[in-house]
This record gives structure tokens, C-alpha cells and sequence, in this order.
């Protein structure tokens, strides 16, 4: 996908951004000639992913520190499009869910993408354009078990998205809010994960893909983080204006059945 007359100039800031998907997004809008704002956990990933992406910089921060994430406020005011990919899981049965771990999911997955869009949306109102981009998932859709605090966060972001929708359609027609709502995708998250659902239920690590984690899948077949990004410039032309408030299922045929 080219449309460099959408992009060029155009300032992004992605969360998350050091790996999988949020890197795939950064590396994706750089080609299409935006400025690419990364942030993630401070470390070597994260500079050393942003120094193989020319031109663009980033923010080490931690996202479920209350503290830091106000720096990474602070960068958001001028930017025209704000991707909160940022995420992390745990998997355990509600009764053994520990309450911290619940609240730094909520944290870095909910609280985090409201923090930040309402530091973006006056610069984008004031400029007459933006995107408000949230990496949700088809758990936004639908539960799972043993994923209690994820599954809480991302229908919680599904309904954040379309607040955002309602608010800004009322404010100026070219600042949109949008959904992505993949189904699992080859990333470093997915693989902790599926080594966390073969002790949950006893499966081992080789089958849990098959017989979990793609058992509902029509297209049994990981979704890769490229694709996520294809989808995420999509959503930044002009022909997805229409679909501001709503989720883009990735689901690979999941809620087909």
C-alpha cells in the first residue's frame, strides 16, 4: 500500500513499539513517509529498532507508571495519529488472578490509550485532521478463559473507540476513531502465551496452537503483525472515513461460526 500524498509529513506516535506488531506499524508508516514516534519500555529494543527506522525518535516509558506516561502526553500534542498498540497478558483462572497484575493490564491496555487521546484530540481538532488508531482484538469481540484482565481491557477499548467516534464526529468529520480487532498474530506476546496456556490446561506447547489458540479460526493460520500495519494505513485514507467508531475484525474467520 503507497499513499505518500496521506502520510508524508504526517506525525504518528505508536505504543508498544519496540516489537511485533507496534514496530511492523512504525516501519509501515515510515515507508509511506510519516515521522515515526516509537515508544515503548525503556531499553536496547526500543533504540535500537528506532535507529533502523530513519528519521524517526522515541520515548522509553513504562505505561502502567501513572508518572511516566505524562511524558508521553506531552508528545502527543502535535501528533495527527496515535496508535495504542501497547499490551501484555496474563493467563490464570479468575480465583488465582492476582489483583495487581489486573490493575497494570488495565493500566497499560485502557488507561493508558484514554491518557493519551485526550492529549492528542485538541491538536488534531485545532488541525482539522486525525486518527485515533486502537489495536484492540478479536477479545474486544468475544471472552476467552484464563484471560480475565486482557478480555476486560480490550472490550473496554472497543468502547472507548467508539466514545472517541461519537465526541469527535461532533468536533470536525476528518478525526476519526477506529477498531482493529485482530485475531492471534505472530508475535513475542503470543509466544509467552502459548507457553502460559499449555500449563493452564495441561496441553502440550506444540498442540496448544492448533487445538487452542487457532481451534476457532476458519483460516488456521497466524495473522502476521504486516498485516495488522496494512490495515492500520488503511484506516488513515481517505476512503475509511466511514468507518469511525467501528471494529475491524482480523479474526481470520473466528466469528463466522
Amino acid at each position: 500500500m503507497n499513499q505518500p500524498e496521506v502520510l508524508l509529513g504526517k506525525r504518528v506516535l505508536v505504543t508498544g513499539a519496540a516489537s511485533g506488531i507496534g514496530l511492523a506499524i512504525a516501519q509501515a508508516f515510515s515507508n509511506n513517509g510519516a515521522q515515526v514516534v516509537m515508544t515503548d519500555l525503556p531499553g536496547t529494543a526500543l533504540e535500537h529498532n528506532s535507529n533502523e527506522i530513519p528519521g524517526s525518535s522515541y520515548i522509553g516509558a513504562d505505561l502502567s507508571d501513572h508518572n511516566e506516561i505524562t511524558k508521553v502526553a506531552d508528545a502527543c500534542q502535535d501528533v495527527d495519529i496515535l496508535v495504542n498498540n501497547a499490551g501484555l497478558q496474563y493467563v490464570s483462572t479468575i480465583e488465582e488472578f492476582p489483583e495487581e497484575r489486573f490493575d497494570t493490564i488495565l493500566s497499560v491496555m485502557l488507561r493508558a490509550p484514554f491518557v493519551l487521546t485526550k492529549a492528542a484530540l485538541p491538536g488534531m481538532y485545532q488541525r482539522r485532521w486525525g486518527r485515533i488508531i486502537n489495536i484492540a482484538s478479536v477479545h474486544g469481540l468475544v471472552a476467552s478463559p484464563f484471560k480475565a484482565a486482557y478480555v476486560s481491557a480490550k472490550h473496554g477499548l472497543l468502547g472507548l473507540t467508539k466514545t472517541i467516534a461519537l465526541e469527535a464526529a461532533q468536533r470536525c468529520p476528518d478525526v476519526t476513531a477506529h477498531a482493529i480487532c485482530p485475531s492471534y498474530v505472530s508475535t513475542p506476546l503470543v509466544e509467552h502465551q502459548i507457553e502460559a496456556q499449555a500449563q493452564a490446561t495441561g496441553i502440550e506447547p506444540t498442540k496448544v496452537l492448533d487445538d487452542v489458540l487457532l481451534v476457532r479460526n476458519a483460516v488456521k493460520r497466524l495473522i502476521t503483525p504486516a498485516d495488522v500495519a496494512e490495515a492500520a494505513l488503511f484506516l488513515c485514507g481517505g476512503a475509511a472515513w466511514t468507518m469511525t467508531g467501528s471494529a475491524l475484525s482480523m479474526d481470520a474467520g473466528w466469528l463466522a461460526h
